[in-house]
């Protein structure tokens, strides 16, 4: 893809770990800087979406609200990840990963997967309506391959159940 460097890469796979890596501020901080760069790794996700889909003026009226309704979507999906990691996190820390346990975070982790795929299902009539075919494609494929390297980084991460 054009001007998709390694480094936006990392620094997207950076956002997707940041709830899960760094523990959340304590109330009596003056500014929530995780938030800060939350925001800004949003916006270069855009940016690097908005560079690589070259879009026409009345494409891009049409594509951007939905782009970000998927976004706003994608995030509650996001955020149940967060809260997946964070159990199995607790839960490797203190050696209590029950085989109870293992199965919910395989039945949730499924539904994650699940919730995923019926979320990209449920947009490509709207991507459909905003785009040609091949622009929707291409939308597609860049918010793949932004996933799977925000899963893969993701994946090296997480130590495997015990």
């Amino acid at each position: 893809m054009k001007n998709f460097s390694r480094r936006h890469f990392l620094a997207l796979a950076l956002f997707a770990a940041l709830p899960w890596a760094f523990p959340a501020q304590s109330q009596d901080k003056p500014a929530n800087n995780m938030e800060i760069l939350r925001e800004k790794l949003k916006a270069d996700k855009k940016l690097i979406v908005a560079t690589n889909m070259e879009l026409t003026e009345s494409e891009a009226k049409n594509f951007w609200p939905v782009y970000d309704d998927y976004q706003k979507e994608l995030q509650k999906i996001n955020q149940r990840m967060v809260k997946l990691l964070n159990d199995y996190a607790a839960d490797y820390k203190t050696n209590s990963v029950s085989d109870e346990k293992a199965k919910k975070l395989t039945d949730e982790y499924v539904s994650l997967q699940q919730a995923e795929a019926n979320l990209t299902t449920s947009f490509v009539p709207k991507l459909n309506k905003a785009l040609p075919p091949k622009k929707v494609a291409r939308y597609l494929q860049i918010e793949n391959k932004i996933r799977a390297v925000i899963k893969y980084d993701l994946a090296s991460t997480v130590p495997l159940v015990q």
